[in-house]
């Protein structure tokens, strides 16, 4: 019970000292999730208006030598597209620069109808080309440029037609077999596990190096190292305080993607519902392995706090640690599903990421979850005692 009382002694002084600084509180835990949520919806409504401006600005088409066989496909295509039967003179090309001027230019080969009726194409002799002036960095430009080479290839493909492919012959026939939910959890697993574990550093990173590295520092920690109190239990009550402050900031970072990723991957004006789409279970797999991670987090960064001589110090040995984060978080993109080998989920942090892939991809598997949370409390448990042994050593703590 003693052991308890010391161990909760520590959790609470840690608590105190944290969440008795409001402005810590407010960057550490508020901030992050408002953050994102209020950038990724930005972004995403800036996307929409993009694409629905686009959408709805006229554009003047100058066509050169209209062919009689072109003239009403291209009129037939976008109510918003005008037609205009006319020479295109240099003059109307250098006016493209000009993002102001919704427009593009196109030049048929005279006789165009003949060339391509008589075109042979084992003759040797090149292909009527049809010349497209646009300008890219002007939406409406990009969108009509790209409407026209669609429609002339399709029409081009049409003049020597063989066979289609994925022609639907029945009403409601389609060949994508990949259903709502697999699409979007492709994208949310190639994206999320990321993010999340980046935050959850973050979190960490915001009050580790100063619970540890500052206490060297100010000399705070030589006041807990004569307390009757063994140094498990000290190392025991920083870690685990450590942990749930970095999980509030992790979850609070969750909540701002879950309630913002509807505004960035959203169809049109149709919103995904994605916090939907998964189980009670998948939420719950995934807060496990997000508490997991943090643990393991909380205890690899306490260890290099403790080796540090002041916070400055810290941050700098924290940073290749930074690093191998980062490219965990980078694997699952490259990836086509979760790894199915149990062996994979023995590696800290990577193991994490492959779990959150799975959850994403609505292929979590609880054997694969409990390898994890075994591991990574394993990994916890390496880090108590290696952290009880760097506050045993009087030339590792009061080393200035």
């Amino acid at each position: 019970m003693k052991n308890r009382n010391n161990t909760w002694t520590i959790i609470r002084k840690e608590f105190a000292r944290f969440f008795g600084d409001r402005q810590l509180v407010f960057t550490t835990v508020i901030m992050p999730g408002l953050l994102i949520y209020l950038i990724y919806s930005l972004m995403g409504v800036g996307i929409r208006n993009m694409e629905t401006q686009g959408e709805q600005d006229v554009v003047t088409v100058r066509v050169e030598n209209m062919p009689q066989s072109v003239a009403p496909i291209l009129s037939s295509l976008d109510s918003s597209i005008v037609i205009m039967q006319q020479p295109v003179s240099q003059a109307d090309i250098d006016a493209l620069q000009d993002k102001e001027i919704n427009a593009i230019a196109m030049r048929f080969p005279a006789d165009f109808d003949a060339l391509m009726a008589n075109y042979d194409p084992t003759g040797g002799q090149p292909a009527p080309n049809v010349e497209i002036y646009y300008n890219s960095a002007n939406n409406a430009s990009d969108r009509v440029f790209n409407i026209m080479q669609t429609a002339l290839n399709a029409y081009e493909d049409g003049m020597a037609n063989r066979f289609d492919i994925n022609r639907a012959d029945e009403e409601g026939q389609t060949f994508n077999q990949a259903s709502d939910d697999q699409v979007v959890g492709d994208i949310l697993s190639k994206l999320l596990p990321m993010l999340i574990i980046m935050m959850l550093f973050s979190g960490v990173m915001a009050i580790a190096p100063s619970s540890i590295a500052g206490e060297k520092e100010r000399g705070t920690i030589a006041t807990l190292l004569v307390t009757p109190m063994r140094r498990n239990e000290l190392a025991l009550g920083k870690i685990v305080s450590l942990s749930c402050i970095a999980l509030l900031s992790g979850i609070s970072s969750f909540v701002g993607i879950a309630l913002s990723l509807p505004n960035m991957i959203s169809a049109g004006n149709e919103s995904i519902d994605i916090p939907f789409n998964y189980t009670t279970s998948d939420y719950i797999a995934l807060l496990l392995v997000i508490f997991a991670s943090v643990l393991v987090m909380a205890s690899a960064i306490s260890l290099l706090s403790a080796l540090a001589k002041d916070v400055k110090n810290a941050g700098t040995m924290i940073t290749p640690f930074m690093l191998v984060i980062m490219l965990s978080g980078l694997l699952p993109m490259f990836q086509d599903g979760a790894s199915q080998s149990l062996a994979v989920y023995l590696i800290p942090f990577y193991n994490s990421m492959e779990v959150m892939v799975a959850v994403f991809l609505h292929e979590m598997q609880w054997s694969t979850v409990l390898v994890t949370l075994g591991a990574n409390v394993a990994y916890t448990g390496i880090a108590v005692w290696g952290l009880t042994r760097l506050f045993n050593s009087e030339k590792v703590m009061f080393s200035r």
